[in-house]
């Protein structure tokens, strides 16, 4: 690796970051399975999908004079979050932190710094799921991982756990030539066997619309009792087809820094605000983890009157 390539590699791995790649802007090489995916109708009703779609053909419309694409990938707990009372939340969502977007970002700013160090007048740009980019795509294509059959990307020696960002830079960074990591997929359909609701549907085929992530999150909709029945304990999201995922780490020990669930009956709005507002539960919102948890049967305590 370059002598310039390698520090920043170096700093990556101090930040925390599990995996580095380098390439040149251009079209991703499953743009084309994207488009198809989209037109489908799996996308379910995130219509955002379908715009910019010049942007994902090109990223470096994103910066004009872009040299440079950097992904990167950092790991996250295997630990689920849980309530005193069982129920969970999908790993990602960790209730007791602030929402990994500005985590991440702040630590790619530190990179963007290294960038214009070296590279004195150079434009950057950090992407944390904020641009139309297919960052699974071009992570593949810098020698990162590879996308399984759950549709996500799998880091060799740490698994699907992981975030994913970019940094978009003026500044011609030298490109290690990437090894492209070979899935090791192989007959395993353990994924596909897991989801509860059928909503992958076959190998890299993912339909949103049946997701439960999708379901309990993005969703205006209220989960039905037969969605929730398929939820299990699990109030938001879902981790069933990574947690069967023989690449990824098991199952790590609970982390209780949920409340008892019925709280979240009970709280006013700005006390959620208060205790969640800057967490990854904020995306669905009250009402919607509400929503989520009537699903599964959970109802306020009666109250003597």
């Amino acid at each position: 690796m370059d002598d310039t390539t390698s520090p920043f590699t170096q700093t990556a791995r101090d930040l925390g970051f599990v995996a580095v790649g380098f390439l040149r802007p251009g079209r991703p090489p499953h743009l084309d399975a994207f488009l198809r995916w989209v037109r489908s109708g799996r996308r379910a009703d995130m219509a955002w999908l379908e715009r910019n779609l010049e942007i994902r053909e090109d990223p470096a419309l994103l910066l004009p004079g872009c040299r440079t694409l950097v992904c990167l990938a950092w790991p996250y707990s295997d630990g689920k979050p849980c309530s005193p009372d069982g129920y969970t939340v999908s790993r990602y969502a960790r209730p007791n932190r602030p929402d990994y977007h500005g985590e991440l970002k702040s630590r790619c700013r530190v990179l963007v710094g290294e960038i214009e160090r070296r590279f004195p007048g150079a434009r950057s740009r950090v992407c944390v799921d904020s641009a139309p980019i297919l960052e699974r795509s071009f992570a593949q294509q810098a020698g990162i991982g590879f996308v399984g059959k759950n549709t996500l990307l799998i880091v060799p020696g740490v698994g699907s756990y992981v975030f994913l960002a970019e940094i978009l830079t003026t500044a011609e960074l030298p490109v290690p030539r990437a090894e492209p990591v070979e899935s090791v997929c192989g007959d395993c359909s353990r994924c596909l066997d897991a989801c509860p609701t059928g909503a992958l549907e076959a190998p890299y085929v993912l339909n949103a619309s049946l997701c439960l992530s999708y379901r309990t999150i993005e969703w205006k909709g209220a989960v039905g009792p037969d969605e929730g029945r398929r939820m299990g304990n699990c109030f938001l999201g879902c981790d069933r087809c990574q947690e069967v995922c023989p690449l990824n780490p098991g199952v790590g020990a609970a982390d209780v820094s949920l409340p008892p669930v019925r709280e979240f009956l009970e709280m006013e709005p700005q006390d959620f605000e208060r205790d969640f507002g800057r967490t990854a539960l904020s995306r669905p919102g009250l009402e919607k983890i509400r929503s989520n948890l009537r699903a599964l049967g959970v109802e306020k305590e009666e109250t003597d009157r």
